[in-house]
């Protein structure tokens, strides 16, 4: 992997990592939270400070899923799987919401799938407690750590079960409510079995999972706190398990980074996890993007992977085959791409192309401002040159965008 290359996954990693670290401490403990719920801030009068501007090339990548347990117990258990990008560093820290208290803990490494060593303390500070979970490895420079957490919270402020009728506000004995608020990305949270959906106050996928539980799938772009409320009700409907899953767990971002106009030539980048069973699995970025120059690292360890040909697709030949639905093969895929829809028309600068999954990203050359979008993204600066992010919350995983640009005199 180029220099160049390396640098976007490092230094956007912590370009992440500073801009959220605040606000994910925060959010964890339930303490240190600024009066005013906008990123900015607020003057004396009520009106708007700015917020930082856009230096990420994507959101956080952190994935958390809450299954609500028995009604009556208060719990809910959490499914956490977060980074680290440090390099060098041997230690995640998970700290305990405030008011939440943690047990049954079990730490993994999502790469094999073996359980790791952690504590689970209270801070020196007195600000709660935090698990410590040790990294299988150091973080390699251009690599990144991982960690899946399994832990379960009581809280009664967050899970409540009505015992007693109110005609005036439509509750039913049994009824229950969930209400937190949520500052990760992507998220999931999972009603106890025969309960149904009542309300939910954020726009949300909704699937019936294997063992007929329902289940909420939705994004957070912003990462910034996020209230939800939902309020369900035991049902004797039958629910059977929908075709579709939990389409943002899938932590794919993509990144075409634009280079010389007149040869059509694009650096495209994709991170992402690959869950399948096996030890070759196929690199479905090839489908829709023929590269050139193709290279795959593992970021568990930084090491490249070799690539070859098996059933008319190229597959990756992974150094630690999947074999356990708590495992998962980070990597990166690299290569050049040649795309006659980048091109330079009348003095202006244009892309278009479908583009795939989740997160997408077209870093613009250097020199050159927006004009216009034609979907949905946010606009922000990387090392001095203008990006469009694209997140796609529909269920659709492919979508057709077209960016303009003029060149700066």
């Amino acid at each position: 992997m180029s220099a160049m290359k390396q640098s976007f996954i490092v230094l956007a990693a912590v370009c992440a990592a500073l801009g959220a670290s605040a606000r994910t401490v925060a959010a964890q403990r339930g303490t240190g939270r600024s009066p005013s719920p906008f990123p900015g801030g607020e003057n004396p009068d009520g009106s708007l400070r700015p917020s930082a501007r856009l230096q990420r090339l994507f959101s956080q990548d952190a994935y958390t899923e809450y299954s609500i347990l028995e009604p009556g117990s208060e719990q809910f258990r959490i499914r956490y799987i977060t980074e680290e990008t440090r390099p060098g560093a041997t230690e995640l820290v998970n700290a305990t919401r405030g008011g939440s208290e943690g047990t049954d803990i079990e730490v993994y490494d999502p790469r094999t799938g073996a359980p790791l060593p952690f504590t689970y303390e209270e801070e020196p500070n007195g600000d709660g407690h935090a698990i410590h979970a040790k990294l299988p490895r150091p973080v390699p420079a251009g690599g990144i750590g991982r960690v899946l957490i399994y832990k379960t919270y009581k809280d009664a402020r967050t899970y409540q079960t009505y015992l007693n009728a109110d005609s005036a506000h439509g509750i039913e004995p049994g009824d229950i409510s969930w209400v937190r608020s949520l500052a990760g990305y992507r998220l999931g949270v999972i009603l106890p079995k025969g309960y149904a959906f009542l309300s939910s106050n954020v726009a949300a996928q909704v699937s019936t999972l294997p063992d007929g539980r329902l289940a909420l799938h939705f994004a957070n772009p912003s990462g910034l706190p996020n209230p939800l409320t939902l309020h369900a009700r035991k049902s004797a409907t039958t629910f059977v398990p929908t075709p579709y899953t939990d389409m943002f767990f899938d932590d794919v971002k993509t990144l075409y980074d634009l280079g010389d106009a007149a040869t059509h030539t694009i650096a495209v980048q994709q991170i992402y996890s690959d869950y399948r069973n096996g030890g070759t699995p196929p690199i479905d970025l090839l489908t829709y993007a023929p590269l050139d120059d193709l290279t795959v690292i593992d970021l568990d360890t930084a090491q490249p992977l070799a690539t070859q040909r098996s059933g008319g697709r190229t597959v990756v030949k992974l150094a630690v085959p999947i074999t356990n639905d708590r495992q998962s093969a980070h990597l990166a895929v690299n290569g050049t791409l040649k795309d006659p829809n980048y091109r330079i028309s009348n003095g202006t600068l244009v892309f278009g192309r479908t583009v795939k999954g989740l997160r997408n990203t077209v870093l613009l050359p250097a020199g050159w401002d927006v004009a216009s979008v034609s979907q949905s993204g946010t606009i922000g600066v990387y090392r001095g040159r203008a990006f469009v992010a694209f997140v796609n919350l529909n269920a659709e995983d492919s979508y057709r965008v077209a960016i303009t640009a003029r060149r700066r005199p």
